[in-house]
């Protein structure tokens, strides 16, 4: 059973929760709730939950100002937000779940599911990367997080060359050729990078634009990238590659 604290300044989006925890998710008892900073401090010092649903925005301050008083986080965090598209761009790439209100129960019961594989000494890296791309939402500098069995990689977006699938893995190369195996699918990159200079040349890779050196027409087609990468061109992406370039060049 994991025992969870629902933090958030609205009362109906706390009741909200627990109900929906209650119905979908029976492996999760709610053991306290909140709607500040303080408080919320407080109920989880007392509690010492497994998983804390959290508000981005308390009428206090955030979430974050609550999670940075605490030295050393031992609890897993699903946040809850309000934010448009482009912001909850940033919890995509930080790897960490989130609930848009009003929220989903599906979504809720897999974000619970997730947070029952969490790994807690990550939380700290992962949050610092959800700040720096939440600031980055107008700036378009942004890092992702990158999991693999070993390590968590936070990395540069522009540093990132290209992506390969490998069935249900994909191997990220980067500019300094180091080549990061992780647990998802191209598919899963695709969507996530298709709005920040990348492009699905291939079913089997997505590039970065920004690295792209040239474009050879031979042999159906192939992009070369700036780490000498040659990557083969779709017949049916050409024209669309092509019309892409062209863009970039007015």
């Amino acid at each position: 059973m994991l025992r969870a604290i629902v933090i958030d300044d609205e009362d109906h989006s706390r009741d909200t929760i627990r109900k929906l925890l209650g119905e979908y998710c029976p492996e999760v008892q709610v053991v306290g709730a909140a709607g500040d900073i303080e408080s919320g401090r407080r109920a989880i010092l007392q509690y010492n939950p497994d998983l804390v649903f959290l508000d981005v925005q308390l009428e206090d301050g955030t979430g974050f100002d609550l999670l940075r008083s605490f030295s050393n986080i031992q609890f897993r965090t699903i946040f809850i937000t309000a934010f448009d598209k482009y912001a909850q761009q940033a919890f995509r790439f930080s790897a960490i779940d989130y609930l848009l209100k009003p929220v989903d129960p599906e979504e809720l019961a897999a974000a619970v599911h997730r947070a029952e594989e969490f790994i807690n000494h990550h939380v700290s890296l992962q949050f610092q990367a959800l700040e720096a791309n939440l600031k980055s939402v107008l700036v378009q500098k942004k890092k992702i997080i990158l999991k693999t069995f070993e390590k968590i990689h936070l990395v540069d977006l522009d540093q990132i060359v290209s992506c390969e699938s490998a069935d249900n893995y994909t191997i990220i190369q980067t500019m300094d050729g180091e080549r990061i195996l992780v647990s998802r699918t191209l598919k899963d990159y695709d969507e996530m990078l298709s709005d920040c200079g990348f492009y699905r040349v291939h079913k089997s890779f997505l590039v970065n634009l920004a690295h792209v050196k040239c474009f050879e027409k031979q042999d159906g087609g192939f992009v070369i990238l700036s780490n000498s990468q040659k990557v083969p061109v779709a017949s049916r992406k050409r024209d669309e590659l092509l019309a892409v370039f062209d863009k970039m060049g007015k």
